[in-house]
């Protein structure tokens, strides 16, 4: 279908109208001053990276294709300062994550799993509901609220679906534990089929919204744009031998502008998408933990849940996992600006900018079910065969310059992004599942998340700082991370087949009636139970396993499984034996 490129009511009326009662002389200073600064600003800026809720959505790209138009940007918005308002608001959604570190499990912890996510859904449709009215003081902000809610959104996500697996696992086994004692606690590693299959449904579902946020693009945009003969006629170089982002685009893209009309039709489009996202958070995903459970996990204190992230960084298991933290961070932005852009829009043309993105995100949605070989095959496979994929795919590109204007290599492109889709599901995938099965205390796992994607949110903002770069340099950083991120990996494996007991901070006992904060008591240290039984040795129970001394007193009940252990928040849910109801 093809939506009509103007009318006389249209921005192009408006546009001559200005031009025909502008004196000569004021014209040409303004349209000289607005249109150098405009483009010189932009082209700094409008290109570089977007990141919301982990992809360039429809809305950022089509916001930052328009705005990199200059004959768009003076009919719109004249004076505004449109360049610096795009370069805020790019510098709001990458740098707030920074903090995200301090504030997200309080978060989480304070709202709850289910209703953070509500709320970070709700703060993405906000950024969506400013194209309405276009100004500084309505994308800024809202652009900073989305980089402050990225980084809990997804923490809370990998949380949630963790905490379902476990639900899932106890509610298809409940005849096994009527069997036992009311209190034991599942084998550890139960939940990990039902975990590799509910993580292997996610990213299947996630993958493909990537498609999705291209349908704009795909039946609006592209038929307002010029083709690659005239975006490409100043670019002299592409892929390996390219610098920056683009440099050499041309700097008008939009054949004609596009109707005030049809841009409202399109951004309620997207928003009426946004608020289902909304509705379907709240109406479908049901709570994640009981409200007993969820009374012992907000119980611990508020001063020590603002320091656990920071002490299970002790924890050697994570300290292996953050290079590859990093590198899932740095892969998926290469995917949307490194290959998408400086390999595919720079050889073929912007026109075909989403057919690109289509293709990886089929790729990846498609293989996200490889996810399963962890049911048969060791847990390192998926992750390692992902990793290598993207290290032969990156030494290929490193000695790939396509041409510019030239379609023949089109498929080499397309064949490259299926590809690399299909290492970015397995290492997403790979990544979520071992992180669940390593860590499946549920007081626990906000915390796991918040680091892996508080790391991803620190890759992503270094991707942003050296957007700038050769694209040989871009390739080796990435190159170099690969190959850390899966040795250290490796290396993280060959200790626990050794037999290293990894040190866990101790998760204080639930109160609850707590009167003040509590952030000096001897219940809230960060060594491990083993280690001060043993004077601060190695060397203990199964990986993972917290010993602690029982409260003195005598206990009502059944004594709970393992030796010398309290017993978990959970169990004291279940069993009604906390420390007030003795």
């Amino acid at each position: 279908m093809r939506i009509g490129s103007g009318s006389p009511t249209g921005p192009g009326l408006r546009w001559t109208s200005w031009w025909a009662r502008t004196p000569t002389t004021t014209r040409r200073r303004k349209s000289a001053a607005t249109t150098a600064a405009s483009a010189s600003a932009c082209s700094r800026t409008c290109w570089r990276p977007a990141r919301a809720a982990r992809s360039p959505t429809a809305s950022t790209w089509m916001q930052l294709i328009l705005h990199y138009d200059e004959t768009y940007r003076e009919v719109k918005y004249g004076n505004m300062g449109l360049p610096d308002i795009d370069s805020k608001m790019l510098m709001g959604i990458n740098v707030t994550p920074i903090a995200a570190l301090l504030y997200t499990p309080v978060l989480i912890r304070f709202f709850g799993t289910k209703w953070m996510m509500f709320l970070a859904v709700g703060i993405y449709a906000l950024f969506v509901s400013t194209n309405y009215w276009e100004r500084y003081y309505t994308l800024v902000p809202s652009a900073v609220a989305l980089g402050m809610a990225i980084v809990p959104l997804w923490a809370s996500m990998g949380n949630y679906i963790t905490r379902m697996a476990q639900k899932y696992y106890e509610y298809s086994h409940y005849k096994e534990r009527d069997e036992q004692s009311p209190q034991q606690r599942p084998p550890r590693g139960s939940h990990a089929p039902y975990l590799l299959v509910f993580q292997a449904i996610f990213y299947s579902f996630f993958h493909l919204s990537f498609a999705c946020a291209q349908l704009p693009m795909i039946y609006f945009l592209n038929h307002y744009l010029y083709d690659l003969n005239h975006t490409l006629y100043n670019v002299q170089s592409c892929g390996t031998n390219s610098q920056g982002i683009l440099i050499g685009f041309n700097k008008t893209v939009l054949r004609t502008l596009p109707r005030s009309g049809n841009l409202i039709v399109v951004e309620s489009v997207l928003m009426a998408v946004a608020f289902l996202a909304m509705l379907l958070v709240l109406g479908l995903c049901g709570a994640a933990y009981r409200p007993t459970e969820e009374i012992d996990l907000r119980s611990v204190g508020w001063g020590n849940i603002f320091q656990l992230p920071f002490k299970h960084v002790r924890d050697f298991r994570l300290r292996h996992l953050v290079p590859f933290f990093i590198y899932s961070g740095f892969e998926v932005l290469f995917a949307c600006t490194g290959l998408a852009l400086g390999y595919g829009v720079c050889s073929v043309g912007l026109e075909r900018l989403a057919y690109i993105l289509v293709a990886y995100s089929l790729g990846a949605s498609a293989s996200s079910v490889l996810g399963l070989l962890g049911l048969w095959l060791p847990r390192a496979v998926p992750l390692v065969a992902g990793a290598g994929l993207h290290l032969l795919l990156t030494v290929g590109l490193f000695f790939w310059a396509p041409a510019p204007r030239v379609l023949q290599h089109i498929w080499i492109l397309y064949v490259a992004a299926v590809l690399w889709g299909v290492g970015s599901a397995l290492n997403k995938t790979g990544l979520s599942t071992l992180l669940g099965i390593l860590y499946e205390d549920k007081e626990r796992q906000d915390f796991i998340f918040t680091i892996y994607h508080w790391w991803q949110a620190v890759a992503i903002f270094a991707v942003y700082l050296g957007s700038s770069l050769p694209m040989k340099a871009k390739l080796v950083v990435l190159l170099l991370t690969l190959v850390a991120a899966a040795a250290s990996y490796l290396w993280m494996e060959q200790k626990l087949q050794r037999g290293a007991v990894p040190r866990q901070p101790r998760i204080p006992r639930p109160q609850h009636k707590v009167r003040g904060y509590r952030y000096l008591e001897e219940d809230n240290s960060d060594e491990s139970d083993a280690e001060g039984e043993r004077g601060g040795g190695g060397g203990g129970p199964a990986d993972g396993v917290e010993e602690e001394a029982p409260p003195a007193g005598p206990r009502p009940g059944p004594e709970p499984a393992g030796p010398c252990r309290r017993p978990c928040p959970y169990e004291q849910a279940l069993g009604g034996d906390g420390p007030e109801e003795q």
